[in-house]
């Protein structure tokens, strides 16, 4: 079987590996120029490419007239895309003789669109996965072929899921692939009215509100924190970024209230806290000024400037 594979990010290497692991020829790469302003923490599909001599492109528009002339000309059995970051024309789509499939960082129909485990963790989600399905015009849209579910835990981050969904998607890819392959792809149904669309996220969108309610805070540090962007406020022309929390249970409420009255963020025992909106506790763990380590108790000297 031959492929042509949009791919990208950790998702893309893993899921690139595993076609080649099962013996699918791959004819053609495309992917994405680094960008010298994003922080590149993850691995590299060209790099990939290079160790296996595959033919590998990065145009700027997959919607190039050229780039549809390649894959027509390559004639591809199966079209997939990993991560990649366009949305592919139906021209494209049409290039593939057994159809063209899409791995998403969801459950669909949940979090259809950008950046769906940072959604997930933000609205406090205890579980996502990784989704295979055949790709139409609309985003997410198709009928699923295979889905793989991940926990996300009460003080994970993003990061941390991220890793999780990457494994989750290359078992759904490795366990539907012979199926695939033999001209039983898996059929079905991707509800949308059951599901919610997303859009992507700005670092501006990390901005703490310290008076909402203290699981919305935890989940906001949670699904920004570092390599993304950071939850953060900014403190006499300093940029705080709060980059590990952690939910205080009810039964030290009392305590805490009685302890320090008012306050909004206090050192008791040797660990800082904040109290957020709805009257309940964080445990602060760590933060960033300047997007530089520091330590907690600088975050005070800084409310007490």
């Amino acid at each position: 079987m031959n492929a042509v594979v949009f791919a990208y990010h950790d998702v893309g290497v893993r899921c690139l590996k595993v076609l080649l692991a099962r013996g699918v020829q791959v004819s053609l790469v495309v992917t994405h120029e680094d960008s010298a302003t994003e922080n590149i923490w993850f691995g590299s599909v060209a790099g990939l490419c290079r160790e296996h001599g595959i033919a590998c492109i990065t145009p700027a528009d997959p919607r190039s007239p050229q780039l549809l002339a390649q894959l027509q000309a390559l004639q591809p059995d199966f079209l997939f895309s990993f991560y990649y970051r366009h949305m592919l024309p139906v021209e494209v789509l049409a290039c593939a003789r057994r159809g063209a499939y899409n791995m998403h960082g969801s459950l669909l129909p949940k979090y259809r669109g950008r950046v769906p485990i940072n959604w997930a963790v933000l609205h406090g989600e205890s579980e996502t996965g990784a989704t295979l399905h055949e790709m139409t015009v609309k985003p997410d849209a198709g009928a699923i072929v295979a889905q793989t579910a991940v926990p996300i835990l009460p003080d994970d981050t993003a990061h941390e899921v991220f890793g999780k969904v990457v494994v989750a998607a290359e078992m759904t890819l490795w366990n539907v692939l012979p199926a695939m392959l033999a001209g039983n792809t898996p059929n079905l149904p991707n509800d949308l009215s059951q599901g919610s669309y997303f859009s992507g996220r700005k670092p501006e969108d990390g901005r703490i509100d310290w008076r909402r309610t203290a699981g919305e805070v935890h989940n906001l540090v949670r699904a920004v924190a570092p390599p993304y962007p950071g939850a953060f406020e900014e403190i006499a022309g300093d940029k705080i970024t709060v980059t590990r929390t952690r939910l205080v249970p009810p039964a030290a409420h009392p305590a805490l209230q009685r302890a320090h009255g008012t306050q909004d963020k206090f050192f008791e025992g040797g660990k800082l806290y904040a109290r957020c909106g709805d009257g309940n506790f964080l445990q602060i763990l760590g933060i960033l000024i300047n997007d530089q380590d520091a330590s907690l108790n600088n975050y005070l000297k800084y409310m007490a400037s």
